[in-house]
């Protein structure tokens, strides 16, 4: 990228008749159209910029997601490997957006919080999409997106896929671990739920690295996805504390109580056991 004072490139294209420009290539005229504020606030702006940007990163997690379980489902381990790194960095960048939020205060945020009616994050089906795909399933989440028979249809898909745990789980029982049958196939809708044959798996993982060190350093990866993601969940909460204190959310939520629940869930719980059990 250059400025207006940079010198000048000698052979820079200025001409396109017949090609795309940067703007045609990233459609930034329909992108740039997209911010509509519902009032003349000054501050909404922001609020809503942020919001569109979190979609937009969203939308890589889940394209990377995708990938990375496909990738495992056919043993490539070091092309999922190199995924799961850039959704942690993606998580990174989703992290440093509140820190953007948290400059409005609770006063400028009230003066066009009405606005938004009964609109909420809550709502974000790719959100929603981003946990089913990680593991954490909950078939009465599809009610919100009911009214979206399109969108409705692609959460149907995700809730009743294997999650990206799932598949990691199908693997070490192709690795030669002893993993329950009820872990290798099982209701894919359904929340996952700790598993004793998986927690010695990753156990032995854990105390033999050398010996297994592939799955150890893949293991590693996962975990740094959820810390990432974990610490995304606590920013948004205490963001949320500073600016609406514990007023409920737009979309009805209890707000701040609910945001701290989702603290206590895990998309890979045995690896979260296992520095204690070593």
């Amino acid at each position: 990228m250059t400025g207006p004072n940079d010198p000048p490139e000698t052979g820079a294209h200025t001409d396109f008749p017949d090609n795309d420009t940067y703007s045609d290539y990233l459609g930034l005229d329909t992108l740039l159209a997209c911010q509509q504020p519902k009032t003349d606030h000054h501050d909404e702006m922001m609020f809503v910029i942020i919001h569109q940007a979190t979609e937009l990163w969203m939308k890589l997690i889940l394209h990377e997601v995708g990938a990375a379980r496909a990738c495992i489902a056919d043993d490539d381990l070091d092309q999922a490997q190199k995924m799961l790194a850039r959704i942690s960095r993606i998580e990174a960048q989703l992290i440093q957006s509140w820190d953007v939020l948290s400059t409005l205060t609770p006063t400028e945020y009230l003066r066009f919080r009405d606005q938004l009616g009964q609109a909420s994050g809550f709502q974000s089906w790719q959100y929603r999409a981003v946990e089913f795909s990680l593991g954490n399933k909950n078939p009465r989440l599809l009610a919100p997106h009911a009214h979206r028979p399109e969108i409705h249809a692609r959460l149907q898909a995700a809730l009743t896929s294997p999650s990206l745990y799932d598949e990691v789980i199908r693997l070490l029982a192709r690795r030669g671990f002893a993993i329950a049958a009820d872990r290798i196939e099982r209701d894919w809708t359904q929340a996952y739920q700790p598993d004793d044959s998986v927690h010695a798996a990753w156990l032995a993982i854990y105390s033999d690295p050398e010996q297994h060190w592939q799955l150890y350093e893949f293991a590693e990866k996962l975990i740094d996805v959820e810390d990432w993601f974990q610490q995304w969940r606590f920013r948004h909460m205490k963001t949320v504390e500073r600016i609406i204190g514990f007023k409920r959310g737009t979309g009805g939520t209890a707000g701040v109580s609910y945001l701290r629940h989702a603290l206590d869930i895990y998309f890979f719980p045995e690896l979260w056991q296992v520095p204690t059990a070593l």
